[in-house]
């Protein structure tokens, strides 16, 4: 008897559907899979077969022969466990007459019949929508991610035998519920706010442009000075996270297998810090089946690299091409795949590998040759791709015991979200949404200067020795502060503040 079910296997960020079909037939008793399953589907043999068995059905003493279509399509993941054992129990006849083709199956399944949860719902679920799916059926752990598609109807089911009693028609299970969005964005709250960062103003400000802009920032100051404190505060005033930005992070993270079943959406952007001895396959994303990496993970937030000097140099050149592209061609023998990585870089480093060259506190111990060998961890190149390059210096005693309590983060993020809605505004006929991601077509066309600004540019660009694409990263920043003052026109007042931000001593 043959027998049909729908599955999804996930290939990058996309869903693809998966015809289950099985066969039985007389024959000596033998179980074979066919359809390019790789070893987590071949392996689901066993699984399948005390699963039914201990869910009060009985497993076919015959040939069977499952087939995952199409052919050519690699299968991966455990997530096809219910739909083989689902369309094996109806091959045997014990599941009568019932349609199991309109509605995706989705599920790891225990010896015991228990239904576990897998990685990927919510793009398998996504995709299922747009294919025309109506109905899906997911593990009880996964149920969150089903909350915020609509479209939909999503069932979880905690067994194997509850799930074949309401296929039956003898039983329920349970349907997801929907949840309003803007509800849980509205209320979203940080444990670092900006207001407790004691001095530091001029950081600060320079943190509010980079934020404004979606811009590249790189800090540099002695040990202690509150370089990562500063950068623990950015993800509490980046602008608030749209709904359809929220889904194309938490795809992301659900198929990198980093979402917590407890949220089941990433609204809160992301803040992603790898540690120093991160390797090139991490932190761009790879691995046997091509999955996401640490900037992926950040994409929609901020990557912080802290102590950015002791990173390996192939890892922080790797990360110049996606921050021309804002995405990342992972290529693998078994597969392509095309990631987003849109995403805010934040580093810091000491000036020094004592970290007291130029500062008011300390004495620094290094030779010149060892601070230039220092700074030249951090090739030109990508030093070029930070926007921004502040000096952090310490901060006062009188500052760190003053009563007056600064500007809250809240505050801050308002001014942002202004600043990234008139942004929105201008490019909504183009493929971009801030002005960090402007081209040079973009820049003629938003960012024409005045006579007075050209010749500021150009005494700027002559005396500093400036590269093209410094220029063009300045004038990005100039638009940001002028979007932040409302003004039409770039000034030359926005040009110098954005000139002052380049600072030659890094």
């Amino acid at each position: 008897m043959l027998a049909k079910c729908t599955g999804f296997t996930l290939l990058g960020l996309a869903g693809e559907v998966v015809e289950v079909e099985v066969d039985t037939n007389n024959g000596l008793p033998a179980f074979d899979i066919v359809g390019l399953p790789d070893a987590a589907v071949k392996e689901s043999k066993e699984r399948v077969r005390s699963a039914i068995k201990n869910s009060g059905k009985k497993f076919p003493n015959h040939k069977i022969t499952v087939n995952l279509a199409p052919a050519d399509l690699k299968k991966e993941g455990a997530g096809l466990d219910l739909p083989i054992a689902l369309g094996i129990i109806k091959a045997s006849g014990q599941l009568g007459d019932s349609d199991l083709t309109d509605t995706v199956m989705i599920g790891e399944l225990s010896l015991d019949g228990s239904i576990r949860g897998v990685t990927g719902v919510l793009p398998m679920l996504i995709s299922a929508r747009e294919k025309g799916f109506k109905k899906a059926v997911i593990p009880f752990e996964n149920s969150k991610e089903g909350e915020y598609i609509s479209g939909v109807e999503v069932k979880t089911a905690k067994n194997l035998k509850e799930l074949c009693a309401y296929i039956e028609g003898v039983g329920q299970i349970t349907e997801v519920s929907k949840t309003d969005y803007n509800v849980i964005a509205e209320n979203t709250k940080y444990n670092d706010d900006i207001s407790y960062v004691k001095g530091q103003y001029v950081a600060k400000r320079a943190m509010e442009v980079a934020v404004s802009g979606n811009h590249n920032i790189i800090m540099v100051g002695p040990p202690g000075a509150g370089k990562t404190m500063l950068a623990k505060c950015i993800p509490s005033i980046m602008p608030d996270m749209s709904f359809e930005d929220a889904l194309e992070t938490t795809k992301i993270h659900s198929a990198a297998g980093k979402l917590s079943s407890e949220e089941g959406i990433v609204y809160r952007r992301p803040y992603v810090t790898p540690h120093h001895t991160a390797s090139s396959v991490s932190i761009i994303g790879g691995g046997t089946s091509a999955k996401p990496g640490i900037i992926s993970l950040a994409h929609n937030g901020v990557l912080y690299l802290d102590e950015m000097a002791e990173y390996p140099r192939s890892v922080l050149e790797s990360l110049r091409q996606p921050l021309e592209d804002r995405v990342i061609t992972v290529s693998r023998a078994k597969a392509t795949v095309k990631y987003p990585a849109s995403f805010m870089v934040v580093g810091s480093m000491n000036p020094c590998p004592c970290g007291y060259f130029g500062t008011k506190q300390g004495e620094c111990k290094c030779s010149f040759s060892q601070i230039s060998k220092y700074k030249a961890k951090v090739s030109g190149p990508l030093m070029d791709r930070m926007d921004i390059r502040i000096t952090v210096d310490s901060v006062k005693y009188a500052e760190l015991t003053e009563k007056t309590v600064g500007e809250s983060s809240e505050e801050v993020r308002k001014r942002v979200n202004r600043t990234r809605l008139i942004q929105r505004e201008r490019f909504k006929n183009d493929d971009i949404n801030t002005n960090a991601e402007m081209g040079e077509r973009h820049i003629n066309l938003y960012c024409k200067l005045s006579k007075e600004c050209e010749e500021v540019m150009e005494l700027a660009f002559n005396s500093l020795n400036m590269s093209a694409r410094a220029r063009s990263r300045i004038i990005k920043v100039a638009r940001t502060i002028a979007d932040m003052e409302l003004s039409e026109n770039i000034e030359p007042k926005h040009l110098l503040e954005a000139i002052g931000y380049r600072s030659e001593e890094i």
